[in-house]
């Protein structure tokens, strides 16, 4: 007969643990270790399996095996997917309050419904709620169709009847599955839900994708364990009252996981944007403190504007702020340019933005900032019109960044007439491309006077 047992689940890692503890053995985390319910089938230990043979297949047949996709009709969401939506797959997607996740999800379950059925099942919006923003997003084909429930069996159940292609579940911290005594939200709920909608996709072939909420700190609520179940996972980010979005993929079993979206919220849903660059430079006033960056996104190059603020401070200790970047590295460069040219910062209140609301976290960004910071110093400018990137050391030198064809092109595509980066030691030489081999070269080469 079945009994009930107790164990900790870890959830940060997932480990799992006999007795709570106040600091989790396998990952470090303090207070993670949550009560779970468990059930355990009585009998003897010498008892024989009552488990079947597997039967194996061939991996020259299952390679040869043809791997449908659903297209999305969303041609960046698409390549994000590795190029589309693969069959019996379950992708999770996450992202602040607010930053428009269902509004994707109902864009793209509209999408793909103008060939497949498609059903999407909310749990947190009543069905009028969703009708709204179907009519505001125009999204009224016949073969979409909307559902709500909290429960993770009746979706389950309505996955394994194999009549739709593909299910939205909005969100997995909303539904409760019927064994599991805890609340919706819960360690042993994300996980259990999670687990009987992932075997009904698996044995029907539907494609799930669901929603999934975030912590204050920015990582995905509930167990660490949902992350490594699922196939595909996906961040949208950005700032949520305006600004550009930011889809990419951070584990991806059917594609590269170096692809980016960047989306533009309007009345009429997510669009994607031609050319972000050209948006993201269009109100640039050339001054001190303004460099233009030339940075990746994925494998796809985008020129924004890095500013700097630098003045002298009215306090004892001087302030330093960067919005859009890691403070941290902020500071070390920082440190390094007082270190290793003639730049005195020990004084000087200094403020980084990144134009835009991007979030820029390539290394290839330092030299940009640091020109920022010696253009802003010294009250100089770019003596050319130029895109500048390259990663910089503690001595000062710069260093190589991949890609530097694709930022050159993407410069020149947008009128800008050279390139500020490290030197080239390999491939065809680029007279577009200014070398520098280190900071303070860089800065005593190219800032001047306006």
């Amino acid at each position: 007969m079945a009994k009930k047992a107790i164990q900790y689940v870890c959830s940060e890692c997932g480990a799992i643990s006999a007795t709570w503890m106040g600091k989790c053995p396998n990952c470090g985390a303090w207070n993670s270790l949550q009560e779970e319910a468990m059930l355990v089938t009585g009998g003897g230990g010498g008892a024989v399996s009552s488990g079947r043979a597997l039967t194996p297949e061939s991996v020259s047949t299952l390679v040869k095996s043809d791997q449908k996709r659903l297209l999305s009709g969303m041609k960046d969401v698409d390549a994000i997917l590795g190029g589309g939506v693969v069959v019996g797959s379950v992708n999770l997607i996450a992202g602040q309050p607010g930053i428009g996740k269902s509004t994707l999800l109902l864009q793209l379950a509209n999408s793909v419904s103008a060939k497949h059925k498609v059903l999407y099942v909310s749990g947190e919006e009543s069905g009028h709620q969703i009708g709204l923003r179907a009519e505001r997003l125009h999204a009224k084909s016949e073969q979409l169709e909307l559902a709500t429930s909290t429960s993770a069996d009746d979706i389950a159940a309505t996955i394994a009847t194999k009549k739709y292609e593909l299910v939205v579940v909005d969100s997995i911290q909303t539904i409760a599955a019927q064994a599991v005594a805890s609340s919706a939200g819960t360690v042993s709920q994300i996980t259990n839900s999670t687990q009987l909608i992932l075997g009904a996709a698996k044995q029907s072939g539907t494609a799930v994708i669901l929603v999934g909420h975030v912590t204050k700190e920015g990582s995905i609520a509930g167990p660490k364990v949902l992350e490594h179940v699922v196939d595909v996972v996906l961040q949208l980010e950005g700032d949520r009252y305006g600004g550009f979005k930011i889809l990419r993929a951070t584990k991806n079993r059917f594609g590269p996981t170096t692809e980016a979206g960047i989306f533009e919220m309007e009345e009429a849903g997510l669009k994607p944007v031609e050319n972000p660059s050209a948006a993201l430079l269009s109100e640039r006033q050339v001054s001190d403190g303004s460099i233009v960056l030339a940075t990746l996104e994925g494998t796809r190059p985008l020129l924004v504007e890095v500013q700097a603020l630098v003045n002298k401070t009215t306090y004892g200790y001087p302030k330093r702020a960067a919005s859009g970047i890691d403070l941290n590295r902020v500071n070390l460069l920082v440190a390094m340019l007082e270190r290793r040219t003639k730049l005195q910062l020990a004084d000087q209140d200094i403020y980084i933005n990144i134009v835009g609301g991007m979030r820029i976290s390539e290394p290839a960004a330092d030299l940009a900032v640091c020109m920022a910071i010696g253009s802003a110093a010294r009250g100089l400018q770019l003596k050319s019109n130029a895109v500048v990137f390259g990663e910089v050391g503690l001595s000062g030198e710069v260093r190589h960044v991949p890609y530097i064809e694709k930022r050159v092109q993407e410069a020149k595509k947008l009128g800008f007439e050279s390139a500020i980066g490290p030197n080239q030691k390999t491939g065809k030489p680029l007279a577009f491309l200014q070398g520098v081999s280190d900071v303070r070269g860089a800065l005593n080469q190219f800032l001047e006077k306006e």
